[in-house]
């Protein structure tokens, strides 16, 4: 099996697991984005250390895995301004959809969520889109 599709499976199942821990053991849904706009636009005061440590457990993650597999190769582009549009394209199409992927597409879909479904159609032909675009007609990625 290509190691590509086992590094996928295995991230899967962790962001599956985190997100029924998530669940089970605060009663909500692991939505990144709304965890990281409640820190931004302070609408949710009470559970700030929750929000941080969480935010802190995605950032460091990826560096505790290069630490101990020494693998690093992301794809990732070099040009900035793709970087950075990309960025901000995500966090407006966030904000738009009430959501990102973690939201809908995983704790949506699994809980049939028909608003989370739909989102995650959207966002999947979306990023489509944008690849044969940005990719295939542009040659900027």
């Amino acid at each position: 099996m290509n190691p590509d599709w086992i590094s996928g499976l295995v991230g899967g199942l962790m962001i599956g697991a985190a997100a029924s821990a998530y669940l089970l053991m605060n009663g909500r849904v692991m939505g990144a984005s709304g965890i990281l706009g409640g820190l931004v636009d302070l609408t949710s005061r009470t559970n700030v250390p929750e929000r941080i440590i969480f935010l802190l457990g995605v950032v460091l993650s990826p560096i505790l895995l290069i630490q101990f597999t020494g693998v690093h190769d992301t794809h990732l582009t070099s040009n900035v301004f793709v970087i950075i549009s990309g960025g901000l394209l995500v966090g407006i199409g966030t904000r738009l959809a009430n959501g990102c992927t973690s939201g809908h597409g995983v704790c949506g879909i699994s809980r049939l969520s028909l608003r989370g479904i739909i989102a995650t159609i959207f966002y999947l032909l979306s990023g489509a889109i944008s690849i044969i675009i940005f990719k295939n007609l542009l040659g900027v990625i």
